[in-house]
């Protein structure tokens, strides 16, 4: 089989049109070449909707076409009824002699099943065609079936001295704002492609944050925090009503209008309890913002996939100090990805773990 790269560069792009809507799904996108040019071609839209092997063959206006052509497509096509029936059977119907895959599907009921169907119909398969950059795309799904938890990333503004905030006692004294307009946009950005967002019981008191989508289009994560004994006052933004709310408590409470109450030991680490209760409502991605006592913890139990830092030009002299990385990632450079870029006056750096 002739395989041409670019068609599967395509795929990867088209894939990513659907980052922020198709969780808790992958994102996948697919060609149809014939005669060494895209004839069809389509992406998974929106979770529950057409996946992406069926839009880009929907979309060959000449189905005759089809019978001498390649599908290029990101991720193995799926072989079970869910939603939708069964990609690999549709391929198999409109006689699709060659097709081209990016990586295997880790889902239990997936896994090979997919490029076996197709196979076993005489349908010449090809896998593992730029497998890294497929892998990269949908790290966060890969993470969920291979790990059997959320893909997890720790983020967090500090100063230039280090810390995260002065020292406060109340929500009435306002945090000394660090990041930037543009830095505020893009992790408003970020929260639309997260499916949970988590903060520690002390910053929730004292930042009154809302952890809602402002500064960009789209939806809201689930909004989650710790708050053992169920001391944040009801009047907080976070039980607004206005998104799903998790709060991870000792206390019994049954659920409301506001928030569901998880109940976990705080006698042990609640670290992976917390992981754990996200994995298991499918929420497969989870952006820790704070504090810094929460993000050690997450640290500690080597519970992260990435981290980004805002270093801002501020001086606070005194105050809530921010985690020190260079414990955690000094004796592992070799399997972390280390970049920093300038942001306004600010300087990005993000670690990356090499998982795949």
């Amino acid at each position: 089989m002739q395989i041409d790269e670019k068609f599967m560069v395509r795929c990867l792009e088209l894939a990513a049109h659907g980052r922020a809507t198709v969780a808790p799904n992958p994102m996948v996108g697919a060609v149809v070449v014939s005669g060494g040019k895209i004839v069809g071609e389509g992406f998974h839209r929106r979770y529950g909707e057409a996946h992406a092997e069926v839009n880009a063959i929907a979309a060959v206006r000449d189905e005759a076409l089809l019978h001498d052509a390649t599908l290029y497509v990101n991720l193995e096509p799926c072989s079970h009824y869910g939603k939708t029936p069964p990609c690999a059977r549709l391929i198999i119907e409109r006689r699709i002699p060659r097709v081209v895959v990016g990586c295997l599907d880790p889902f239990p009921e997936v896994s090979g099943r997919g490029v076996a169907m197709l196979r076993e119909a005489g349908i010449e398969v090809a896998t593992g065609v730029l497998e890294r950059e497929a892998k990269e795309l949908n790290k966060i799904f890969l993470t969920a079936f291979t790990r059997a938890r959320p893909y997890i990333i720790l983020k967090w503004a500090e100063s230039a001295d280090g810390f995260l905030d002065r020292h406060r006692s109340s929500a009435a004294e306002p945090p000394v704002k660090l990041s930037s307009p543009h830095t505020r946009r893009m992790v408003h950005k970020l929260r639309t492609e997260t499916a949970a967002i988590l903060l520690g019981t002390n910053t929730v008191r004292l930042d009154d944050p809302s952890l809602t989508v402002r500064h960009w289009a789209g939806e809201a994560p689930v909004r989650a925090f710790i708050d053992r004994r169920l001391s944040i006052p009801a009047t907080c933004r976070v039980y607004d009503g206005s998104t799903a709310t998790l709060v991870f408590t000792e206390e019994t409470k049954t659920p409301d209008a506001k928030a569901e109450y998880i109940r976990i030991d705080f006698s042990k680490d609640i670290v992976p309890q917390i992981v754990d209760a996200l994995y298991q409502r499918r929420l497969y991605s989870l952006l820790v913002e704070g504090g810094a006592k929460l993000h050690r913890s997450f640290l500690d139990a080597g519970l992260w996939d990435e981290i980004q830092t805002e270093t801002t030009p501020h001086i606070i002299g005194d105050g809530v100090k921010a985690v020190d990385l260079q414990p955690y990632i000094s004796s592992n450079t070799e399997n972390i990805i280390i970049n920093a870029k300038k942001s306004d006056k600010s300087v990005i750096r993000h670690y990356s773990r090499l998982n795949f």
